[in-house]
């Protein structure tokens, strides 16, 4: 067993950076993920494992210093929040089209605009559909607990090195600043240089004829379209392997109920006291919301009478439940939005009102 500790969500995942062997951050404070950069600089990791850690002038400025050392096959990473997010978004296209493998995490702010520091999950588009310029992905992975801020950390490097890709933490505000019991995996070595990925790394020359070159930048339409079918290949192998969720409840369910990370942990709850009313429900949690879990509500669309999309924004992951189901059965949305979070009791009436009546 790792040490356990009770820590604050943006804590936590701070710590799971230091312990996951990064070699830097590089970041800007912006709440509702202030604590990150304040954590990091007060356990001052570059005496226990050598990690550099380095305000920048910008969330731009953050995103281009992970670019280039990234690109040198270290390991970086940074956070933001919604606003920040969307300014990284061209060096987010650029890593994603020169497969440089990071990780970046959203911890998510009410919007649209500077709007709120409340929590929301209103940047799921932003993150699943691309967010920045062109035929693109990422990885995207919705913790819903303070562990799985730990857990997603070392999950994401490891997914973002196999398949050379930036891979994106999806946190709404509650769970970064919420306090949960976490174990702490133990401290992971940073890499050698000797270990570092010779095949594509900017690492020298050292024995190869040639130095390797990164760029996202092929004039020829030709070569950026050879790129482009590369990319979508190793997108559909994403989607074939990499799929995660968590299932509740389902067999015997007439209904089911539907969200992420905090959204879902509602669900739960609401789920719970329909059952003691007498109602059938199951819920599922998408973990991975790219690759969505298409597969899971397809087949339980044709078992169930309904499915409740519950969301702390204006309606977004319920456009790729109703695309899994496939007019199989009836979906439907509950949200709350600008920070405002909904109760399990506010949930469970308004699915009354929509499938009960």
């Amino acid at each position: 067993m790792g040490e356990i500790r009770l820590m604050k969500g943006n804590e936590a995942l701070a710590e799971a950076m230091i312990r996951v062997g990064c070699d830097a951050y590089f970041g800007y404070p912006i709440t509702p993920q202030s604590e990150v950069l304040e954590y990091l600089s007060e356990q001052d990791p570059m005496s226990r494992t050598g990690m550099v850690i380095l305000q920048a002038e910008s969330e731009v400025a953050a995103i281009n210093m992970v670019h280039g050392a990234a690109g040198c096959g270290k390991r970086v990473i940074t956070t933001s929040s919604s606003p920040g997010i969307s300014l990284m978004q061209e060096g987010i296209s650029y890593m994603a089209a020169a497969e440089i493998p990071c990780v970046i995490a959203n911890v998510i702010r009410g919007g649209p605009g500077l709007g709120t520091i409340q929590p929301s999950q209103s940047d799921y588009f932003q993150a699943v559909k691309g967010g920045g310029h062109g035929d693109y992905k990422l990885i995207v992975l919705a913790p819903s607990t303070v562990q799985e801020m730990v857990n997603h950390v070392k999950q994401g490097f490891e997914l973002a090195e196999k398949y050379r890709t930036p891979v994106m933490l999806l946190a709404d505000g509650a769970i970064g600043q919420m306090m949960e019991k976490v174990e702490l995996f133990p401290q992971i070595p940073r890499k050698k240089d000797s270990e570092l990925p010779q095949e594509w790394a900017t690492t020298g020359r050292g024995d190869r004829k040639l130095r390797n070159f990164i760029t996202s930048l092929n004039i020829q339409p030709e070569k950026m379209e050879e790129i482009n079918l590369h990319l979508q290949e190793k997108y559909r192998t994403i989607e074939a392997n990499e799929v995660q969720y968590e299932a509740n409840n389902l067999e015997g369910a007439e209904y089911i109920f539907t969200g992420f990370g905090m959204g879902a942990r509602i669900c739960n709850k609401a789920a719970e006291l329909g059952r003691a009313k007498g109602y059938k429900i199951g819920v599922i949690r998408p973990i991975t919301l790219y690759p969505f879990p298409v597969a899971i509500y397809n087949d339980v669309a044709s078992k169930v009478k309904g499915i409740f999309d519950v969301e702390m924004n204006a309606g977004q992951m319920v456009e790729d439940v109703k695309l899994a189901v496939s007019g199989k059965t009836r979906v439907e949305f509950y949200g709350r939005m600008g920070g405002m979070i909904p109760s399990p009791e506010e949930i469970l009436e308004n699915f009354e009102k929509i499938f009960i009546k």
